[in-house]
């Protein structure tokens, strides 16, 4: 419970004024009361996923999840993130606590003055995006892979809750998937 409370502040945060925090805010305690014995007892069934495209530059089709799903992605992510936090490489800044834009950029800035000592020579960077790649993202093999560091097969049947969810419409683009993909790779 005290899991799911600290996930809902996490939730929460920057989007108060958001009518659906709004309404699950209405009965905060119940909702959590009830997502709390939903998962206690694997009864939990994530609500389907809205979807939407978004231009910013380029097109992009967004899944969004419930509200009351998005807790449960934060409380899930509060455990599995300390066991694959410590096996990415110290420059991987993807959704990292403390490894936001500024420490990118840092880091950029760093490899670029070493490789051209000190902006003497000339260097190139070379900027990639594999499409879809998080969609494309192989259950099996993802859930193999988490396999290897979580035990608790509680965790893993709500990781594989989560992934079905998203299969029709969303893919693998949640919360831990990119976390637990880049550590794979």
């Amino acid at each position: 419970m005290q899991n799911l409370t600290l996930a809902w502040k996490k939730a929460r945060k920057h989007k108060t004024k958001k009518l659906y925090v709004k309404e699950f805010e209405k009965d905060v305690k119940g909702n959590l009361l009830k997502l709390h014995e939903e998962l206690k007892n694997q009864a939990y069934n994530p609500r389907p996923l809205v979807t939407f495209i978004v231009k910013d530059p380029k097109t992009r089709r967004i899944s969004k999840s419930a509200f009351r799903d998005r807790v449960v992605h934060h409380a899930l992510v509060r455990i599995i993130e300390p066991i694959f936090d410590k096996t990415f490489i110290y420059d991987s800044c993807a959704n990292r606590i403390g490894k936001g834009n500024l420490f990118a950029l840092k880091r950029f800035d760093f490899f670029k003055r070493k490789v051209t000592c000190n902006l003497k020579k000339e260097a190139f960077c070379f900027k990639a995006d594999i499409k879809h790649y998080f969609q494309e993202v192989d259950h099996d093999i993802l859930i193999e892979i988490i396999k290897r560091k979580v035990k608790d097969e509680k965790v893993i049947w709500l990781v594989e809750k989560i992934l079905e969810n998203g299969a029709n419409g969303g893919g693998a683009k949640h919360v831990f998937s990119r976390k637990v993909c880049l550590s794979a790779i």
